[in-house]
């Protein structure tokens, strides 16, 4: 079992997931380039300090929480959390880019992309989180 993850492992995701949420509320460029720019760190953090730049540790890892919690031992969501980091990435570099064309967007592809981070970020706050992590994420869902 993987001991407790690093501060800086825990810290820029929940800084990230707080971001996330008020800057969807707000609909603030600024908040949403943050709230990526967290993640990233996040990603970086994991990255280098739990899985020493390993993809197989990761995929390890998530197999790990993936059995303890369904009983089923799988690390493919590890490629979900790589799909998440690419959708946001872009989202942010298209508001950046083409603002014009961001707020143009057809609204079914702004649904996927929130409709998919909203998934992504309800199973990280509230299913595979615990203690009062969760009961802030079920609230921020909520």
């Amino acid at each position: 079992m993987m001991t407790e993850p690093a501060p800086a492992i825990l810290w820029t995701i929940r800084i990230a997931a707080v971001l996330y949420v008020v800057a969807v509320a707000r609909r603030s460029r600024w908040l949403w380039t943050l709230g990526c720019l967290f993640y990233l760190g996040h990603v970086w953090a994991a990255f280098a300090l739990a899985h020493h730049w390993s993809h197989a540790s990761a995929w390890e890892e998530t197999a790990r929480q993936t059995e303890a919690l369904f009983g089923v031992r799988s690390g493919s969501g590890i490629w979900w959390n790589y799909v998440f980091t690419v959708v946001w990435t872009a989202d942010v570099a298209w508001w950046w880019i083409t603002p014009g064309g961001y707020d143009a967007r057809p609204r079914w592809v702004a649904m996927a992309v929130h409709g998919y981070m909203g998934f992504m970020f309800f199973n990280g706050a509230v299913v595979f989180a615990q203690g009062w992590v969760r009961w802030v994420g079920i609230a921020a869902a909520v």
